[in-house]
């Protein structure tokens, strides 16, 4: 009897440690159903026509053909090729993947075709600045039990995400530009999409000390753009700049709050989980590097990144005299999912023929 009544505790625990199991998972679980249910609402306002436009299979190579250009010959289906309730499920898609500040972001970077359009005295018909130029593609088959993915791209923007078996596992590359980095001119002077990467990368590198400046600024000209590119692996070959561990507290969280805020361009249970792994990795080992100029204006070329063991952050502002902003967030382990996953997806697919 009395092992009876033991076996019967053990197994009231086992499922009182399992309920608070599941209530800790739920909700990045209802993060990814969210992203699942947003692509199949998505796919299901599509014909036959744009369907077979914007699914690829998830072993295909375009998926590593991304880019941040303007171009004419994007794979997927653009926003001008869709009708108002078919754009509500696309962007609806975009927000179960992107934070609300970067969604704002998003919407900032596509508005500002419009300025390029006029800067650039491109005719009314002619379509190379377009603000509907952003293109949608689905890898595989979105369900519960599958690996699949989906990306966003157009001029200045390349969101790739990855889900396996209902779990959000990667999100990049993750890309965000800006021409001009600040509008001089018309209805939209002044505006800046991505003042906070600017102010924040100077607030860090103004906060530095010359001895801690002598390891931190790595060349005086700035790359002409940044250098991982859109290489399918993101190298930077012998990291340099200063490490994490050569900062005081008040430089330690002005580095952490730049860092945060290229995570924290996804949505908040991701964004905690790449943390996550960044925190895991030792934030001992991260490094802040600078190049070029050290004025926070136009006409002053800069650029930085930030490095460590799982992450590559990139900030560049060289072209346009200074007045044009790339930045990228790759992970080291995950970017398009990582290469174990494609291999897991290879075996299973294997396997099942």
């Amino acid at each position: 009897m009395r092992r009876y009544l033991i076996s019967l505790l053990m197994v009231s625990i086992c499922l009182q440690l399992n309920a608070q199991t599941n209530k800790i998972q739920s909700p990045a679980r209802a993060q990814s159903n969210k992203m699942l249910d947003a692509a199949n609402q998505f796919l299901a306002t599509l014909n036959a026509t744009q369907k077979s436009k914007v699914i690829y299979a998830l072993q295909d190579t375009e998926r590593y053909n991304w880019h941040f250009i303007p171009k004419d010959d994007r794979k997927g289906i653009s926003l001008n090729e869709l009708n108002a309730d078919q754009k509500k499920a696309a962007m609806n898609l975009l927000q179960t993947g992107v934070s609300e500040q970067c969604y704002d972001k998003v919407i900032g970077i596509t508005q500002l075709e419009n300025v390029l359009k006029v800067l650039e005295n491109h005719p009314p018909e002619d379509h190379f600045r377009d603000p509907g130029k952003y293109f949608f593609t689905v890898f595989g088959e979105p369900s519960a039990n599958s690996i699949w993915g989906w990306r966003l791209e157009g001029h200045h923007i390349s969101f790739n995400f990855v889900s396996e078996k209902n779990q959000i596992v990667s999100g990049t590359p993750g890309f965000l530009g800006s021409n001009p980095w600040i509008v001089q001119s018309g209805p939209d002077k002044g505006k800046e999409v991505l003042k906070d990467e600017a102010d924040l990368g100077f607030q860090l590198l103004n906060s530095l000390k010359p001895d801690q400046l002598s390891k931190t600024i790595i060349d005086s000209v700035a790359p002409h753009d940044i250098v991982t590119y859109v290489n399918r692996k993101a190298i930077i070959e012998n990291p340099r700049g200063i490490k994490y561990s050569e900062l005081d507290n008040r430089q330690k969280q002005i580095m952490m709050n730049l860092l945060a805020l290229y995570i924290h361009r996804y949505t908040k249970l991701f964004a905690d989980d790449m943390m996550n792994e960044i925190q895991a990795a030792g934030l001992d080992n991260l490094r802040f590097a600078w190049a070029g100029a050290k004025e926070n204006a136009i006409g002053n070329p800069h650029y930085y990144r930030i490095t460590g063991p799982t992450i590559v952050i990139e900030y560049d502002n060289t072209q346009n005299n200074g007045n044009h902003v790339h930045t990228v967030v790759r992970d080291l382990k995950r970017d398009f999912g990582g290469d174990e996953l494609l291999e897991h997806y290879k075996k299973d697919h294997n396997t099942s023929n």
